[in-house]
């Protein structure tokens, strides 16, 4: 019946709304058994009683009330249930983003960006018709049923039997079809989920596509996996309208049986007039809670669809860094950077959920403050999780991590923080102005500050070419920027945010020669005067570290300058003899 307790305590949330819903959708049922009473009355006055107009207009005036009252409890009641919904949507879509945050990097990078955008966005959104329409339906065809038949059993057992038998049997063939119904809900659902992380990765991936000549070949298979969501979707709604159909029927069957026994017993006078058409009058509002319990069912299962997906990523476990955060009493505040420390790695180990391999494995080693370390090995061995590590997205499941002798964990994670630049390799830029991406880095940074900074990574000149200067706006994700321009826009962050510890994961890759060189010296002069962990895939930078940590399978299989690992004719040469090989090709 589509109750999900997680929902339901989600609805607590607009209680008051959802009590003057349903309170007031009542009330407008109380006012559609008086309206057919009153309407019965002035008929029976009429053409039985010969009744003139002015004979019945008190009548008349109490029926007209009557009929305005109804219209403004139904107003009432249908402005309430949305505003309930959109309380409760409002609360989900800020928790779910919230979450989405606090799990990290750990988890998205397992998920697919688009799956989770439509499931934040449509997948909410579709909740509406749940709350809105379904719970309060499914309070109306408990009671505004029970009311009509306490209204008619007095004045007719009979047609009130008839109604009891009857009515049952809408929400039996609404259960039967809907249980078909909630297979291609569900199925369709998964199909508008995996459709958009496909078109959100094609996009995204556009670029690409065309250098490569492959474009034509995705709008191909993005027809193709539109056409399968809509096939699916026109098998819910060959369901939809049935359920509707046999709905209908029903209802029209019941209001029939009702319209011929009482036509019967008019005919032979075992009935007076005006209750006959008073139960004619009410048969079809009776029929109706429960015909629209079956509409707002269908309506409401792909929110509950959706609500499945959503729970699923809420019910995820948050790191206990970022659970517990900042300013709640219960950390300390983090060393100052700016002063001589020291990171150790002691033993530190982590697994991915749902993977057996261990991303680390009893790592250990030490940072010193004004060093640069680089971490060297092949893709996968664990170097990225490092990096998350020291960045709290994720807490060690063995091991510690310690500064100055004292638990990472223990610290304000946002003091923490605070004093870290990090660029990844592939730097995410927002839609908006050049100045907006860099004050990212620092809210409050002046245009002087942002000049130098510019200045310092070889971008100034770019930006001073564009028709707008530093109010010129980018394209989501940097679509209108090369690599080697995005790269130095993350690098004109770093430089703003003047951190003393910078963590770096190697901003030259990927780059064609003439960028590496000029990026090249923009991080080296980026890393003057800092402590510095660097994911390493050049040469130059790997000669320059003062500790070189060779990673494999998740442990440090070497460790060491690069003279020394030289020497070793280990896994580190081999890796060199790579690299310098691609550094040929390119």
């Amino acid at each position: 019946m589509n109750l999900d307790r997680r929902l339901l305590k989600q609805a607590r949330l607009a209680k008051a709304a959802f009590i003057i819903t349903i309170a007031a959708g009542f009330l407008a049922g109380i006012a559609a058994i008086l309206q057919a009473r009153q309407l019965s009355r002035i008929i029976s006055q009429v053409f039985l009683g010969g009744q003139q107009l002015a004979g019945v207009m008190p009548l008349m005036w109490l029926l007209l009330g009557i009929l305005i009252t109804r219209a403004v409890l139904t107003y009432l009641s249908e402005t309430s249930a949305g505003y309930g919904a959109v309380q409760i949507k409002n609360v989900l879509r800020s928790l779910f983003a919230k979450h989405l945050l606090s799990l990290g990097p750990a988890y998205a990078q397992g998920e697919r960006s688009g799956e989770l955008v439509n499931t934040a966005s449509q997948g909410i959104e579709a909740l509406d018709a749940y709350f809105s329409q379904f719970l309060p339906q499914l309070a109306f065809a408990g009671m505004l049923p029970l009311a009509f038949l306490i209204a008619i059993f007095p004045l007719d057992p009979l047609s009130a039997v008839v109604l009891l038998v009857t009515g049952p049997l809408i929400p039996f063939f609404m259960f039967l079809i809907g249980s078909m119904s909630q297979t291609l809900t569900r199925r369709q659902w998964t199909a508008l989920s995996r459709m958009s992380a496909y078109f959100l990765d094609t996009l995204q991936g556009l670029a690409t596509l065309k250098a490569l000549g492959r474009s034509r070949e995705q709008a191909g298979r993005i027809e193709q996996v539109s056409e399968r969501y809509r096939q699916t979707t026109m098998s819910v709604l060959r369901v939809t309208f049935l359920s509707a159909l046999v709905l209908e029927l029903l209802g029209t069957i019941g209001t029939a049986i009702i319209a011929v026994e009482i036509g019967l017993r008019l005919l032979y006078g075992r009935i007076s007039f005006e209750p006959a058409f008073f139960i004619l009058l009410l048969a079809p509002d009776f029929y109706a809670p429960l015909r629209n319990l079956g509409l707002r069912f269908h309506a409401s299962m792909t929110g509950v669809n959706a609500a499945r997906r959503i729970f699923e990523v809420l019910e995820q476990p948050v790191p206990e860094p970022a659970a517990e955060g900042a300013g709640n009493g219960a950390r300390g505040s983090a060393p100052r950077l700016d002063r001589p420390f020291q990171i150790e790695f002691d033993h530190v180990g982590y697994t991915y959920l749902g993977r057996s391999q261990p991303a680390l494995e009893d790592v250990s080693f030490s940072i010193q403050s004004g060093q640069m370390t680089a971490l060297v090995g092949p893709s996968g061995s664990g170097k990225s999780t490092l990096t998350q590590l020291l960045l709290c997205f994720i807490k060690p499941q063995l091991g510690e991590i310690r500064v100055n002798g004292a638990p990472l964990g223990s610290f304000s994670v946002e003091e923490w923080r605070a004093q870290i630049a990090w660029v990844p390799q592939q730097p995410h830029l927002f839609y908006g102005s050049v100045a907006e991406n860099l004050r990212i880095a620092k809210p409050d940074a002046s245009m002087d500050e942002l000049v130098k900074a510019a200045e310092q990574v070889h971008l100034l000149e770019w930006v001073e070419s564009l028709p707008q200067g530093f109010d010129t706006f980018i394209g989501e994700s940097g679509q209108r920027l090369s690599g080697g321009q995005a790269q130095r826009l993350a690098l004109a962050r770093a430089v703003l945010r003047d951190a003393p510890l910078l963590i770096l994961d190697e901003p030259t890759a990927h780059l064609d020669v003439v960028q590496e060189r000029i990026l090249q010296e923009s991080t080296r002069r980026l890393c003057e005067g800092r402590t510095v962990l660097i994911i390493a895939h050049r040469l130059p930078t790997v000669m320059r570290a003062d500790q070189i940590l060779v990673m494999q399978a998740g442990r440090i299989v070497e460790q060491g300058s690069h003279a020394e690992l030289l020497g070793n004719a280990g896994l580190y040469s081999r890796l060199l003899a790579d690299y310098r090989g691609q550094e040929v090709a390119e």
